[in-house]
This record gives C-alpha cells, structure tokens and sequence, in this order.
C-alpha cells in the first residue's frame, strides 16, 4: 500500500485530464474527492491530499476546460456539465462512496453531483463555497458574464495583473509557485471556458435556493470552512450554510481570504483531516435520506 500521490492522465467520455491520486488502497471504493474552483485545477488540493493520504483514497481531477484537462470549444460549459462529468469519472474510477471536498465552482459542480448521487453522497466539506441565498455576483463575475467586456477582461489579463487580481482578499498572502501555476494554466480555451461557465449558470441565488430545498430531506455531516477575508463570498454565507446543512461545523480563518488550503494549508489541513477520518470511520449507509 502506497500514500504517494500519483499523477497520469485519463479519458472519461472522449475528454482527457489529469488524476491525482493518494492513499492507502488506489483501489478502494470509498474515496476523498476533491474538486477545484475557478481558475483552479486538481493541483490546488495537493497539499491536502497529502495530508489525507494516510487514512483514505484521495482523488483530484482537472474540470473539462481547466489545467491541463481538455477544452473543446464546443464543450457545454456549465454547472450540469460538470456535475455529470464528476458522475462519469467516479463511475469510471470505482468510487461508490464519496466525502466532497469543494471550493469555489467547485461548490455547484460538487453539489449538483450530490443531489444527483444520493447514495453515494457519504459527506461535504465545503472551503469558501456553499449553497449561497440570496447572492449577487461578485465585481469579477458580472464582468465575464458580460459579452464583451468579459471577452476584453480576458485579453488584456497579464501575468502581473493576474498576481494582483488573485491576491484581492488574501492578507497572509498567497505562493508566488501556486498563482503562478494557475496563470500559466490560464490559456486562451480556459478563459473562453470560465466565460461559457459563468454565462451559463444564471441567476445564482435562484439556483441557491432551488439546490437548499433539494438537500433538505439528505442529511449528511458537513464541515464549512471560511476565509473571512474572502472578497468574493462574503463570510456571511459560512453560518448561512447551516440552513441547508443542519449537521454542519462551521470554521472561520479571520485572516485568510478565497483560498485558505493555499495562504494557510497547516490550519485548513487541522480542521479537515479530523473531521475526515470521523466520517471514514462509520458504516456506509444503507441507503439515502
């Protein structure tokens, strides 16, 4: 048994991407999945799958249209595609039982993927993500959904900009290797990807809403992890999670911003891996609800 992670490339439906993988058994069918936000990719989660490794399979793909995953033009960007694309790459991989691991877009990818697996649905841990009542779209968000200015938002993006932009809300700072990463990650088909993925998912807060009465009657442990710095989403929808998740532990950073695995991995990976290794502990569930 190895806890190394792993790295190769696999085809889930004719779109190839990258797997990360760690753990005691590569073949278990209970596993950590971890999903990344925008702009991210599978690697955002190393440091943590690391720390994971020990007590469980741990799992990391790049999302169609983001690092070094495939970015077909005429792929559907959205929250549905994601979703299933979770589905299909799980079935693939032999995973029956699945504990989220969700930032960002990360969050309605994830999510969705929930409602639509219940009885694999095994626990959440949501970083910086949630079901959101009542949002508006962040400065960023309204820029790229709109035709355009979003288009030119993204042309003119510079590495140097992109440093600033990233680091807005972030007062411990983030690794200089970590954005510089996700810029060189951030080619032309990733950003007309981010652009089709925030065009297609409308209103958030209507969708909030319809995904908060979806999870209702699926109770499931939820641990909420916040940057209270976070520009983006407001710390405020930490505590908001426990109207949607009633089992849920909320834990707030008050000095890390939208990415606290990145500006403070040591804290995250504190509140994370126990809460983890509570919920691999019990019996799988005979059925949902």
């Amino acid at each position: 048994m190895t806890t190394a992670l792993t790295q190769h490339t696999i085809t889930v439906n004719g779109l190839r991407t990258q797997l990360r993988q760690g753990g005691r058994d590569l073949y278990a069918d209970e596993a950590v999945v971890f999903v990344h936000g925008n702009p991210g990719s599978g690697q955002d989660w190393a440091a943590l799958m690391e720390a994971t490794a020990p007590y469980a399979r741990g799992i990391a793909l790049d999302m169609p249209g983001f690092g070094q995953a495939d970015k077909p033009a005429d792929y559907p960007y959205s929250v549905e595609a994601g979703a299933s694309f979770l589905t299909d790459a799980l079935t693939q991989l032999g995973v029956r039982r699945a504990h989220l691991v969700l930032h960002d877009f990360g969050g309605p990818w994830g999510m969705t993927w929930a409602l639509n697996n219940p009885d694999c649905y095994a626990s959440l841990v949501l970083i910086n993500t949630g079901v959101l009542k009542n949002y508006r779209w962040h400065y960023m968000a309204r820029i790229w959904r709109t035709p355009i200015l979003g288009e030119l938002q993204q042309l003119l993006t510079t590495r140097w900009g992109f440093h600033k932009a990233i680091r807005h809300g972030c007062p411990r700072g983030l690794p200089d290797d970590f954005v510089n990463r996700m810029y060189d990650d951030l080619d032309q088909n990733t950003k007309r990807a981010i652009l089709k993925l925030y065009r297609a998912t409308g209103d958030l807060a209507e969708r909030s809403a319809a995904m908060a009465t979806a999870f209702k009657p699926i109770s499931r442990p939820t641990l909420v992890v916040w940057g209270a710095a976070d520009p983006y989403l407001p710390v405020h929808y930490a505590e908001q999670q426990r109207d949607t998740f009633v089992q849920a532990q909320v834990a707030v950073l008050p000095d890390s911003g939208h990415f606290p695995f990145a500006d403070n991995p040591e804290a995250v990976a504190d509140l994370v891996v126990p809460f983890l290794m509570q919920q691999l502990a019990r019996a799988p569930m005979a059925a949902a609800g």
